[in-house]
């Protein structure tokens, strides 16, 4: 089941056909720890299509009050990428280390009005010249910190600032438009999402692919429950939370965004993100 925000309400895909619905706190709705019971018990007369395909267009970023979260070098291919780009500041060995610690590498990616939607555009600094996107399963976790649901995340970053100094980090992370979620939500129920799961990026700039790369979960070093224990560990969310759980899809490194790019990042069983820099 996935369930998707639009002006106004919602609309759950079930079953290969669609529903309309009206909340009147999506805050509330994407929370409940019983959301795949209570979207089905609320089931009205199923949509077209063809009408949910005009509104795809019209979908919201699956986000209302929440805070954005982020983990950082939680898979191998990005543990080497950033100790390349921080040996400008002449080291780098703090993400070797952080990557075999118990402790994960958390911090605060975004506030809701930084956060754009599918098809909406994302940003790259003015100040950076090396820019790239961070494809990232993403999880929605209640204020207990149960897993919810899942999205598809875009963790925009400017690789050349915090390699620069990794005191840099919000700079690097922290911006207007900086980060995108959606298409929609697939709801967790009892079934936790498969470690086969595939993550794929393709960057498409003038109407041809200039970079495309994948991964898989079972590359994941760190455990959720892990990841969201220590987030939750002397911090309240009362609206619940977003946590991107950190990317394993890098470019290489002479290649950075440009104006007009592209970006579309697939997630099995959740569906495709896409977003065009601007």
């Amino acid at each position: 089941m996935k369930l998707y925000r639009t002006n106004g309400g919602y609309i759950v895909e079930h079953q290969d056909r669609f529903y309309a619905g009206t909340d009147s706190s999506w805050d509330q709705l994407i929370t409940r720890e019983d959301l795949e019971a209570h979207l089905t018990k609320h089931l009205q007369q199923p949509m077209d299509a063809a009408s949910f395909a005009n509104i795809e267009n019209q979908v919201l970023a699956p986000i209302g009050s929440q805070e954005v979260w982020a983990s950082g070098v939680t898979y191998y291919r990005s543990r080497n990428a950033r100790m390349e780009e921080a040996k400008t500041a002449g080291g780098g060995d703090f993400y070797d280390r952080v990557y075999v610690a118990e402790r994960p590498e958390l911090f605060m990616k975004a506030t809701a009005n930084r956060v754009v939607g599918h098809r909406a555009k994302v940003a790259i600094r003015k100040d950076a010249t090396w820019s790239v996107p961070e494809p990232e399963l993403t999880l929605l976790a209640s204020p207990s910190g149960k897993i919810v649901g899942y999205t598809i995340g875009n963790d925009m970053s400017s690789r050349d600032i915090e390699g620069e100094n990794p005191l840099y980090l919000p700079q690097a992370k922290v911006y207007n438009r900086s980060c995108a979620l959606g298409p929609g939500i697939l709801v967790a129920g009892d079934q936790p999402i498969p470690t086969s799961t595939e993550i794929q990026l393709q960057i498409v700039r003038a109407g041809k692919p200039v970079f495309s790369g994948s991964t898989a979960l079972t590359e994941l070093k760190r455990s959720f429950s892990t990841l969201l224990e220590y987030l939750y560990r002397d911090n309240d969310f009362p609206h619940g939370c977003f946590l991107l759980t950190g990317t394993g899809i890098v470019p290489p490194d002479e290649f950075t965004l440009q104006q007009q790019d592209e970006i579309h990042i697939t997630i099995t069983g959740i569906g495709t993100l896409t977003n065009t820099v601007g």
